[in-house]
Protein backbone atom coordinates (compact mmCIF):
# COMPACT_ATOMS: atom_id res chain seq x y z
CA UNK A 1 0.00 0.00 0.00
CA UNK A 2 1.43 3.36 -1.06
CA UNK A 3 1.44 6.38 1.19
CA UNK A 4 -1.49 8.71 0.51
CA UNK A 5 -0.89 11.62 -1.87
CA UNK A 6 -2.57 15.02 -1.67
CA UNK A 7 -3.53 16.72 -4.94
CA UNK A 8 -5.01 20.15 -5.51
CA UNK A 9 -7.85 19.69 -7.98
CA UNK A 10 -8.47 23.33 -8.89
CA UNK A 11 -11.33 22.49 -11.28
CA UNK A 12 -13.24 20.83 -8.43
CA UNK A 13 -11.94 23.35 -5.85
CA UNK A 14 -10.74 20.66 -3.50
CA UNK A 15 -7.64 19.02 -2.19
CA UNK A 16 -8.00 15.29 -2.72
CA UNK A 17 -6.35 12.59 -0.62
CA UNK A 18 -5.51 9.73 -2.99
CA UNK A 19 -4.43 6.25 -1.93
CA UNK A 20 -3.77 3.49 -4.45
CA UNK A 21 -5.39 5.60 -7.17
CA UNK A 22 -8.61 6.13 -5.23
CA UNK A 23 -9.81 9.39 -3.66
CA UNK A 24 -10.35 8.60 0.01
CA UNK A 25 -10.77 12.14 1.33
CA UNK A 26 -11.24 15.74 0.34
CA UNK A 27 -10.93 19.26 1.66
CA UNK A 28 -13.27 21.50 -0.35
CA UNK A 29 -12.52 25.19 -0.68
CA UNK A 30 -13.78 28.38 -2.28
CA UNK A 31 -11.52 31.16 -3.50
CA UNK A 32 -12.76 34.72 -3.07
CA UNK A 33 -10.22 37.41 -3.90
CA UNK A 34 -7.39 37.16 -1.38
CA UNK A 35 -9.13 34.45 0.68
CA UNK A 36 -9.27 30.69 0.42
CA UNK A 37 -12.19 29.37 2.46
CA UNK A 38 -12.05 25.74 3.54
CA UNK A 39 -15.71 24.78 3.69
CA UNK A 40 -15.78 21.00 4.14
CA UNK A 41 -13.43 18.13 4.94
CA UNK A 42 -14.30 14.46 4.78
CA UNK A 43 -12.57 11.08 4.74
CA UNK A 44 -14.12 7.85 3.54
CA UNK A 45 -15.53 6.02 6.61
CA UNK A 46 -13.33 2.98 5.97
CA UNK A 47 -10.22 5.18 6.33
CA UNK A 48 -11.21 7.22 9.40
CA UNK A 49 -9.17 7.10 12.56
CA UNK A 50 -5.84 6.70 10.80
CA UNK A 51 -4.81 10.35 10.71
CA UNK A 52 -5.84 10.77 7.08
CA UNK A 53 -7.78 14.00 7.64
CA UNK A 54 -4.80 15.51 9.43
CA UNK A 55 -2.46 14.55 6.56
CA UNK A 56 -4.91 16.08 4.09
CA UNK A 57 -5.31 19.37 5.94
CA UNK A 58 -1.60 19.77 6.65
CA UNK A 59 -0.68 19.23 2.99
CA UNK A 60 -3.43 21.60 1.83
CA UNK A 61 -2.27 24.34 4.20
CA UNK A 62 1.37 23.74 3.26
CA UNK A 63 0.39 24.20 -0.39
CA UNK A 64 -1.44 27.45 0.38
CA UNK A 65 1.59 28.67 2.34
CA UNK A 66 4.05 27.80 -0.44
CA UNK A 67 2.04 28.84 -3.49
CA UNK A 68 -0.27 31.64 -2.49
CA UNK A 69 -0.53 34.79 -0.44
CA UNK A 70 -4.18 34.10 0.29
CA UNK A 71 -5.56 34.25 3.80
CA UNK A 72 -7.07 31.00 5.04
CA UNK A 73 -10.63 31.17 6.35
CA UNK A 74 -11.51 27.98 8.19
CA UNK A 75 -15.28 27.66 7.85
CA UNK A 76 -14.92 23.89 8.18
CA UNK A 77 -14.88 22.93 11.86
CA UNK A 78 -12.19 20.28 11.32
CA UNK A 79 -9.81 22.73 9.60
CA UNK A 80 -10.51 25.34 12.29
CA UNK A 81 -9.73 22.86 15.10
CA UNK A 82 -6.62 21.60 13.28
CA UNK A 83 -5.24 25.14 12.97
CA UNK A 84 -5.99 25.80 16.65
CA UNK A 85 -3.93 22.70 17.57
CA UNK A 86 -1.02 23.73 15.32
CA UNK A 87 0.07 27.28 16.23
CA UNK A 88 2.67 27.42 13.44
CA UNK A 89 -0.22 27.49 10.92
CA UNK A 90 -2.23 30.24 12.62
CA UNK A 91 -0.42 32.96 10.68
CA UNK A 92 -2.19 31.72 7.54
CA UNK A 93 -5.47 33.07 8.92
CA UNK A 94 -4.13 36.60 9.32
CA UNK A 95 -2.20 37.21 6.09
Amino acid sequence: MAAPEVRNDTDEQQYSLVEDGEVIGLAAYEVDGDEIRFVHTEVDPSHRGGGHASILVQHALDDVRANSSRRVVAQCSYVRAWIERHPDYQELTTR
